[in-house]
């Protein structure tokens, strides 16, 4: 296993090196180790080992502090205010901005299809860059942008904390992202934190309150923003969950005059951009959910537009995806037998992506609490093709 290293490994090694009035290329000599590789470990490029740790640990008389950074317990707390602190810096820089917006862009975008033990890593070292370029000077723009940057990688890394099932971290990382968000004066960065609280607390069958959580983020976020639309169906699902009807069809009907003429997004799996192609996926798992017999026409109605044929379709894993929301929607109906098949179907085209395996487990639980034969193929099913780690965290992904 690799060992985990502090972010802040990079940023100790260079200030221990320059208070000894070192060069990388006279520190490499000294501890024996290359010029380019000591600068991969101070950009965080690389991750050092213990034993490096270990040995620039000894060679810079440093008394244990690099060792101390390597396979040490993630302080969560310390991390989200390390950055929330910088911001209040009068010193802040950075380089060219874009390449920062860039990787927050494609990291939003690999959440659907990236296992959360895989992806939060890659946050951490984005986000671990932000801090440390924020210790230059720069224009107020440009530190607006900095900022921006590091309040999406803070929601998004509270968001894979949440699929991993670490409610504390979560809570420093979204308390983060609202500060850095206030501190911008970015309302949909607000709203989003916001509505992940909703989604954690609506998996943890607290249903008033992502019901409340909800709307206050329809409140902050800007209206017809895709928080604000992610907020209005996040409040339905929690309806849903309550088994209230009426209430849950009459705020599916505010989701759908919301995303009339919404545009797709150019990256339609990012996660903090709402995609109108999946307003009619949700509306069927929200229905299945509230147990209206509508579910399954709409689940039926949304497969035979991805997959008229049967292959998979253009787009084979919202295929995946729509079979599932049909085998929610086909237990809601009292036909668990069907249900445990098409999603089986689902489960065996190895589409099913990481944050939808919740859906996936959802179905499996209620196949065999209704005692259907299919229950058994379905689990083995999931046993062959699911994510090999936690067999619960996948429940709680959010979206």
């Amino acid at each position: 296993m690799a060992p985990h290293v502090d972010p802040r490994f990079g940023a100790a090694l260079r200030e221990l090196r320059e208070r000894r009035g070192l060069s990388l290329r006279a520190l490499g000599d000294l501890a024996h180790r290359g010029k380019s590789h000591l600068q991969q470990l101070e950009a965080g490029a690389k991750a050092a080992t213990a034993d490096t740790a270990r040995h620039l640990d000894q060679v810079l008389n440093a008394g244990g502090a690099l060792v101390g950074l390597v396979n040490a317990p993630v302080d969560h707390a310390a991390e989200a205010d390390e950055l929330r602190l910088r911001v209040a810096a009068s010193d802040v820089g950075a380089d060219t901005l874009d390449g920062i917006e860039q990787g927050v862009d494609d990291l939003a975008s690999a959440y659907p299809t990236t296992a959360p033990d895989q992806l939060l890593p890659m946050v951490r070292r984005h986000l671990a860059y932000v801090v440390r370029l924020l210790d230059g000077r720069v224009t107020l723009a440009q530190q607006r942008r900095l900022v921006v940057a590091g309040g999406w990688l803070a929601v998004l890394r509270a968001t894979v904390h949440i699929d991993l099932q670490q409610p504390t971290a979560a809570t420093a990382h979204l308390r983060a992202a609202a500060d850095l968000a206030g501190h911008a004066q970015h309302p949909e960065i607000r709203g989003w934190c916001l509505e992940t609280r909703a989604w954690e607390v609506l998996t943890r069958g607290d249903y008033q309150y992502a019901v409340d959580l909800s709307r206050q983020a329809q409140q902050v976020a800007p209206n017809g923003s895709s928080a604000h639309i992610q907020a209005t169906a996040q409040e339905a699902r929690a309806h849903a969950r309550m088994g209230d009807v009426r209430e849950t069809r009459r705020v599916l009907g505010r989701l759908d005059r919301l995303v009339a003429n919404l545009p797709v997004p150019e990256q339609a799996e990012h996660h903090y951009r709402y995609d109108p192609a999946k307003a009619a996926a949700y509306t069927a798992t929200t229905l299945a959910w509230a147990g209206d017999p509508s579910a399954e026409q709409v689940a039926r109605s949304v497969l035979r537009e991805l997959d008229p044929v049967g292959d998979g379709g253009a787009r084979p894993r919202r295929s995946a995806s729509a079979r599932l929301d049909l085998g929610l929607a086909l237990i809601a109906a009292g036909r668990p037998d069907e249900a445990g098949a098409v999603a089986t179907e689902a489960v065996t085209s190895g589409r099913v992506v990481p944050s939808n395996w919740w859906r996936a487990r959802e179905v499996l639980a209620r196949v065999e609490h209704a005692g259907a034969p299919e229950a058994a193929g379905l689990r083995e099913a999931c046993e062959e093709f699911g994510p090999s780690r936690r067999p619960a965290a996948a429940d709680t992904t959010a979206g």
